[in-house]
C-alpha cells in the first residue's frame, strides 16, 4: 500500500483517537487498551514499510500519550500525589518543552536589557528600585554588608512573607496568560527588568560576588520556578492562540489544566527558596564561600534537573516500553 493511501485510509481513526485521549473520552479502560493496540500495529506498519515518514513520528507520539493514560490507571500508581510529581508533570514538561525554552530566553533577553540600561543610565536603578532602597542598599554596602536587607525581620516572618509573596507573583504570571501570553509577558518583562538592574547595581559598587554570594543561595529556585509559571502562562496564551484541530474552548480548557499542573509543581520549590531566602540567606556573608557556592549549585542542579533532564528520562522509559509493547504485539 502507497504511503498516501495508508494515511488516508487511517487518518480519521487516529484523529478520533487523538481526540479522545486529548479529552479523556473514554467509556472504559478496555476500549482504551483496544485503540491502543489498533494504533501501535498501525505505528508497527509504518515504521516496517515507511521507515522515513514523519507519520511515524505522529504516531509514536499518539502512543506515548496513549500509554500514560493506560499507565496512570495501573495500581502501582494508585498515589495520585507521587504520580503527579514522578511522572505526570515530567511528561508534560516534555510535551511542552519548547515553551519552557522560550521562557528562558525571554528571561535573559529581558534580564539583559536591565543590565544595559543600568548600565547606560545612572537614574535607571533608581527608578526601577526606588531611592529609599537604593539609598539603605549603599549604607549596607558602606558598613560592609551588601545584602544586609535579607537579614529585617525574623526568620519565620520572612519566610512566610517572602513565600506568599513569590507564590503571588507565580500565580499571576500564570493566569495572565490568558490575554495571549501578553500579560505573562509584562511579569516577567517587569521582574527580569528589576533583577538585571539590581545585580548590575551591586556590580557597579564593586560587591557583585559578595552579592551572588547572598541573592542567589534562595534566588536559583525563586528565579528558576518564575520561569516556568512563566512558561505555563504561556502555554494557556497559546492555547487560545493557536487550538490545532480542537475548537478554541476546548484548546484553552487544556491549556488551564496543564499550565495550573505545571504551576502547581513549582509551589514545593518556592517554599524551599522562600525557606532558604528567610533562614540562611541572612548568614551568607559569614558562611565560607564553599558552603554558600555549594547551597546555590545544589539548589540550581535539583530544579534544573527536575524541569529540563528528568522529562527526557521519564519520555525515554514510555517510549521504551511502548517499543516492548509493539514487539510482544
Amino acid at each position: 500500500m502507497r504511503e498516501v493511501s495508508f494515511i488516508k485510509q487511517n487518518k480519521e481513526k487516529w484523529l478520533s483517537f487523538e481526540r479522545a485521549v486529548f479529552n479523556n473520552d473514554f467509556k472504559d479502560p478496555d476500549e482504551l487498551a483496544s485503540q491502543y493496540i489498533h494504533l501501535i500495529n498501525d505505528l508497527a506498519y509504518a515504521q516496517t514499510y515507511y521507515p522515513k515518514s514523519k507519520v511515524i513520528v505522529y504516531l509514536n507520539q499518539l502512543a506515548a500519550k496513549a500509554f500514560q493514560k493506560i499507565y496512570k490507571t495501573k495500581r502501582e500508581d494508585s498515589n495520585r500525589i507521587i504520580g503527579f510529581w514522578k511522572t505526570e508533570v515530567p511528561l508534560i514538561c516534555y510535551e511542552y518543552r519548547k515553551f519552557i525554552y522560550i521562557a528562558f530566553i525571554i528571561f535573559f533577553a529581558f534580564t539583559f536589557i536591565g543590565v544595559i540600561s543600568a548600565a547606560n543610565d545612572g537614574e535607571f536603578v533608581r527608578s526601577i528600585l526606588g531611592d529609599n532602597y537604593v539609598n539603605m542598599s549603599l549604607e549596607n554596602i558602606e558598613a560592609g554588608d551588601p545584602v544586609a536587607v535579607y537579614k529585617s525581620g525574623s526568620n519565620w516572618g520572612s519566610f512566610i512573607g517572602i513565600t506568599i509573596n513569590n507564590l503571588k507573583v507565580g500565580i499571576i504570571a500564570f493566569v495572565l496568560g490568558v490575554f495571549l501570553g501578553i500579560g505573562t509577558l509584562y511579569i516577567m518583562f517587569k521582574n527580569c527588568i528589576m533583577l538585571g538592574s539590581f545585580q548590575y547595581f551591586f556590580y557597579e559598587k564593586g560587591v557583585f560576588w559578595e552579592s551572588v554570594r547572598g541573592i542567589w543561595i534562595h534566588g536559583s529556585m525563586e528565579i528558576f520556578a518564575i520561569v516556568i509559571e512563566a512558561a505555563a502562562g504561556l502555554i494557556l496564551g497559546a492555547s487560545i492562540l493557536f487550538p490545532g484541530t480542537h475548537s478554541r474552548y476546548t484548546s484553552f480548557k487544556h491549556g488551564a489544566k496543564t499550565g495550573i499542573k505545571i504551576l502547581i509543581s513549582t509551589f514545593p520549590f518556592t517554599f524551599s527558596a522562600g525557606f532558604l531566602e528567610g533562614f540562611i540567606t541572612r548568614y551568607s556573608n559569614i558562611m565560607p564561600h564553599w558552603l554558600s557556592v555549594s547551597i546555590i549549585l545544589i539548589t540550581l542542579g535539583i530544579i534544573s534537573y527536575y524541569y529540563l533532564i528528568y522529562p527526557f528520562k521519564i519520555q525515554k522509559e514510555i517510549t521504551r516500553n511502548t517499543t516492548l509493547n509493539l514487539n510482544i504485539i
